[in-house]
């Protein structure tokens, strides 16, 4: 789908023109946005507007870092969106110029959405088209924000152990975050790098707009020490929940082998003479056989009480650290 939108000399709005009419005369600027096209839709990227044959192959295939290359009469930028659940990397491209602003997205992306109906009550944005691309771009980073805090929320409720989960079911918890992390990482630093390249480019600070993106710069910045201070917090809870288990398992071997070696010099002898006494009475008992029984039920029952009261039954459960 192609939709376009002008900004005329007058100061009024004009959606869904034919794209030869907004080479009118009394058009300042206007915005061409490409959702989901199709091969034909695609193709009028090089017939009509003349891109650059490496930016247009840049659109088709996805691209796996955050980019900015300038060209003689326009700029191309690759940004990365994110999806608030999957947490996968969607891409956006823009082609920028004094007189237009291209996007270019496979999938519908929601911030552009928003801003597209944003122009008719927002004066800033009839201003330019670097004006759209710096609010598509505050938009996109603005919504790395809720995944990051959600994550954080949830690392502080491992941390606290506050629903008394096993240990078996934080760790998985655990890795799950830090995969996630990880995948954020991946997307936030190259549009960090990307922000930056942006903010001391000559190109940019021609049009004033330095300031705004240094904000967007801003952001990033918190962001990666948010996921990197995160990232850590998930490493020391781990060492914690690993450092516990063994000292547990530590004190269990201990009292195992306190009572095996309690029991070993009985069994030794035990094992020479073989109880085969002939004064035993237990022997010529009618019913000794069953109270034999009967002891060894009972044994086991008070072993498993008493493991059980030491906790060894819920050797899994987490601590609240």
């Amino acid at each position: 789908m192609i939709r376009t939108l002008a900004i005329l000399d007058n100061g009024s709005i004009q959606y869904d023109d034919n794209l030869t009419d907004l080479k009118r005369n009394n058009v300042l600027w206007y915005w061409v946005d490409f959702q989901n096209p199709t091969v034909e839709e695609t193709k009028v990227l090089g017939r009509f507007f003349q891109f650059h044959p490496l930016s247009i192959e840049d659109c088709l295939e996805f691209v796996q870092r955050p980019k900015l290359d300038f060209y003689d009469t326009y700029m191309f930028t690759v940004l990365h969106a994110i999806h608030q659940k999957s947490l996968q990397a969607e891409e956006v491209d823009m082609f920028v110029s004094t007189k237009y602003i291209v996007t270019f997205h496979k999938k519908g992306i929601r911030d552009i959405n928003n801003i597209w109906h944003l122009v008719k009550k927002d004066e800033r944005l009839r201003q330019g088209p670097i004006q759209i691309m710096h609010k598509i771009t505050d938009k996109i980073v603005d919504d790395y924000f809720p995944p990051v805090y959600r994550l954080e929320d949830l690392l502080n409720e491992i941390e606290e152990n506050t629903k008394d989960q096993s240990i078996d079911d934080l760790m998985k918890q655990l890795f799950e975050i830090r995969s996630d992390l990880n995948k954020l990482r991946r997307t936030i630093i190259p549009m960090r790098d990307l922000l930056y390249r942006m903010i001391t480019s000559e190109r940019v600070n021609q049009m004033n707009e330095e300031l705004y993106f240094h904000d967007i710069y801003d952001h990033l910045i918190k962001l990666v020490e948010m996921i990197e201070a995160n990232r850590e917090l998930t490493a020391d809870i781990r060492d914690s929940y690993l450092s516990f288990t063994s000292n547990r398992m530590n004190t269990i071997m201990i009292t195992l082998t306190v009572m095996s070696s309690i029991f070993m010099p009985l069994t030794f002898i035990v094992g020479i003479y073989g109880m085969n006494f002939r004064n035993m009475p237990e022997l010529q008992m009618e019913n000794g056989y069953f109270i034999v029984l009967g002891i060894m039920a009972f044994i086991v029952v008070g072993m498993v009480f008493f493991f059980y009261r030491m906790g060894w039954f819920r050797f899994n459960k987490g601590p609240k650290l």
